[in-house]
This record gives C-alpha cells, structure tokens and sequence, in this order.
C-alpha cells in the first residue's frame, strides 16, 4: 500500500502498528512551547496523530490550535481525550490541500513520514501557510533511518538543501533533549520564511 495515501495511515492507527508515538509529548517540543508567551497565536500540528502537542498547548491555554491528519483515527482519539477540543480545528485533509496561514507549524514526526519525493514540495508547502513573520518549529531525524517504509531519515546537508531557499534558518542543531531512545539522533529546527521581493 502507498504510504502517501490516507487508508496506508488509516490502517496503522486501526492496528496499532504506530512505533512512532511516544505517547506524551515530545521534551523539545515541551521545552520550545514553555517558553512561549503569546497564547493567541495561531498553529498547526501536520500529520499530528494522537497530537500530544495539541493537547498539551490546549490544556495550557493555547486555543488556537489546528491538528491535521490524513487518517481520522488519530484525530477521532484527540477528541475523544478533548471533548471541548474545537471540532473544526481537527482537520481531516490532505496537509497539501491545506490553504489557511499560521503564525506557528509544529513538525513532529511528519516530515519523516513523507515519502522522500515529496520533500521539496513539504518546503514550500511549509513556506505558503506560515504567516511572513511565522515560524516552523521541530524535530528532524538525523539519522539516514534506510528501507523502503517510514520513517524516512536525513541529514542536516540534505534538509539545507530544501530549507536554504525559502527560509531564514534560525537553528539547526541537534536536540539537547531528546528521548533516550533519539538521543544525537534528531535536529531542532526553527525556521522564518524569507521576506519575498
């Protein structure tokens, strides 16, 4: 099955078969939402499945938050954990059809679940929703992961190559505080658009 189609997704999360969840949120992403002030601002988690991060910033106060998925299951879970959670803020789409902007995107294990050619397009995709003084904000495998499923890895040379020329790269760096597990294994990033001429 293709795992760019929505039932490949659909069909992990109905067996369970979702290595990828940590099942709480991610420590850097924590730590990066800790410190932020301004709870009105506007983000969207992509690919979020069972979306710790939406629920973590909702439980603390940030209401204007968009979780995405091409499979329902995760998001039908996030509602079921958030009853008050705003139903039309759990978006069951296509993040390619996407069309709205956002102050702040999230990356948490959707990127790596992309196949690879689909990785300029996730660049600029990334560049059109961000609002100009916005921000995308994550977690990257460093790490070349190989085989023919997700996830796929990387390197930071290779993300550079998608990222330098539609965004101002404010870090790049290997997390400090990455799960055991990922540890010297994942890249922080935080990324602006570049100002168009």
């Amino acid at each position: 099955m293709d795992n760019s189609e929505s039932s490949y997704w659909e069909n992990r999360y109905q067996n369970q078969q979702t290595g990828w969840d940590l099942g709480e949120i991610s420590s850097p992403l924590k730590a990066y939402i800790d410190q932020l002030e301004d709870k009105s601002i506007k983000i969207l988690i992509p690919g979020a499945g069972n979306s710790y991060e939406a629920e973590y910033l909702f439980l603390n106060g940030f209401e204007n938050v968009y979780a995405a998925d091409f499979a329902a299951s995760p998001l039908q879970n996030i509602k079921n954990r958030l009853p008050n959670f705003p139903e039309n803020q759990l978006l069951h789409s296509d993040f390619f059809k996407l069309e709205d902007q956002f102050d702040l995107i999230l990356e948490q294990t959707f990127f790596c679940a992309l196949p690879k050619s689909f990785r300029s397009a996730y660049a600029d995709k990334m560049q059109q929703l961000l609002l100009p003084e916005g921000k995308l904000v994550g977690i990257l495998f460093d790490d070349e992961l190989p085989g023919d499923n997700p996830p796929f890895g990387g390197s930071k040379k290779e993300y550079l190559s998608y990222f330098n020329p539609l965004f101002d790269i404010l870090t790049i760096e290997t997390a400090y505080n990455s799960i055991p597990p990922r540890k010297n294994r994942e890249l922080f990033i935080r990324l602006q658009p570049k100002i168009k001429s």
